[in-house]
């Protein structure tokens, strides 16, 4: 089709204009969708896109690599932090005969539990101010199934011949809700039995035997053969019956004379 030379110009804008909104800028910003998926709903996947398409590691692969992950984290802190705690190193002094308790306590690094605020004092009888033995066999009775030949377990506390001769008393509280309140209770109640197993009153208890049958019971809770034929330890040498020894012949210097038949 033949226009004359007066259109050609208006023709020719016309089409540099069509050309300009054919442009891939304009495209995109015509076709932008209406509604842009938020956060919350990019997470709520269909079942076909949760299905395994070969593109990511199994499940069991990212736990090893998670777990990979937390030991190189730790070996980090150890290598690069530990040695900062030289700075909060204080020497080893041990307790002397003014404090003899030991106190144990259990703590998660901060965390609220119901166990943090339960203290546990463990005291050697032979630490406490007693006044002669009758009072160390005093305490004894009065703590009843709190005393034990044998330091507890889980005390701390090494077995001493020293200071374990008169065994150890154990005392725990959670009654209260503060730690030191629980602490409080239990030195009182030690202070207690100290004052009242030196009271001079004329009561007599060296006559009465200690009631051995919470230690009994624990040695037969724990089923190592201790507990058979009424013991409540192993057995050793030491507990052989000197009567069973064979008689060894006596040495003389003479010459045996030696007996018709």
């Amino acid at each position: 089709m033949w226009l004359p030379l007066r259109c050609r110009p208006a023709l020719s804008s016309m089409m540099t204009a069509r050309h300009f909104h054919n442009t891939a800028q304009v495209w995109a910003r015509q076709n932008k969708p209406k509604h842009m998926p938020l956060p919350r709903e990019l997470l709520e996947f269909t079942e076909s896109s949760c299905k395994f398409k070969g593109d990511d590691i199994p499940s069991g692969a990212h736990l090893a690599l998670d777990h990979q992950r937390q030991i190189v984290y730790y070996l980090r802190l150890i290598e690069n932090e530990m040695p900062k705690l030289v700075a909060f190193r204080k020497p080893f002094i041990p307790p002397t005969p003014a404090s003899p308790l030991v106190i144990r306590s259990v703590d998660y690094s901060g965390e609220d539990h119901p166990i943090t605020i339960k203290r546990t004092v463990v005291v050697p009888v032979a630490h406490l101010p007693m006044r002669n033995d009758l009072a160390i066999h005093t305490v004894k009775l009065l703590a009843g199934a709190r005393w034990t030949p044998d330091p507890p377990k889980n005390a701390g506390v090494t077995l001493d011949s020293e200071e374990g001769k008169h065994g150890y008393i154990k005392i725990a509280c959670e009654d209260f809700p503060h730690a030191t309140m629980n602490l409080k209770w239990i030195s009182d109640t030690i202070d207690k039995l100290v004052a009242k197993a030196n009271d001079k009153t004329p009561r007599s208890y060296q006559d009465l035997p200690l009631d051995m049958r919470h230690v009994e019971a624990k040695v037969k809770k724990a089923k190592m053969g201790d507990h058979t034929r009424g013991r409540t330890s192993r057995p050793s040498l030491k507990d052989f019956p000197k009567e069973w020894l064979p008689q060894l012949p006596v040495k003389s210097s003479g010459v045996t004379p030696r007996t018709s038949q």
